[in-house]
């Protein structure tokens, strides 16, 4: 993995577009999940993406709105953000590039909806994809 040497969340993960294995764009760092480690030391575990995580960092009342907004979109009771483990960073730069394909991560809640009820009744976009 590259990674700078200190790692700083605000600097070199938070607002950067996270890339998949080939390149596509999975979506953009909203928050970080931390633990303690062994040494007693943060080290970040994963990365969160998504309106849910957005909103949560932002805070007050446009942050609840768009937290609120992603939970009724979601099917889930109790929407979680996209959670990308940090084990399948393989290099922090300008951007973050996964070891893994986007296929494997959750669609975002606002894409699905998005395409179920406005892109997809629009005459010939399922045909698009072909």
């Amino acid at each position: 993995m590259t990674t700078p040497d200190p790692l700083r969340i605000d600097f070199h993960l938070l607002d950067r577009q996270i890339l998949d294995l080939a390149g596509a764009k999975v979506g953009k760092v909203d928050d970080v999940e931390l633990a303690v480690g062994e040494d007693g030391r943060l080290g970040v575990v994963a990365l969160l993406a998504g309106q849910v995580a957005l909103g949560r960092r932002i805070g007050g009342r446009f942050g609840h709105w768009l937290a609120a907004v992603a939970t009724r979109l979601r099917a889930e009771e109790t929407p979680a953000p996209l959670r990308i483990p940090f084990e399948h960073v393989t290099e922090v730069g300008s951007h973050i590039t996964l070891s893994l394909r986007g296929e494997v991560l959750s669609e975002p809640p606002l894409e699905t909806w998005l395409r179920d009820h406005l892109i997809g009744r629009i005459p010939g976009a399922r045909d698009a994809r072909k």
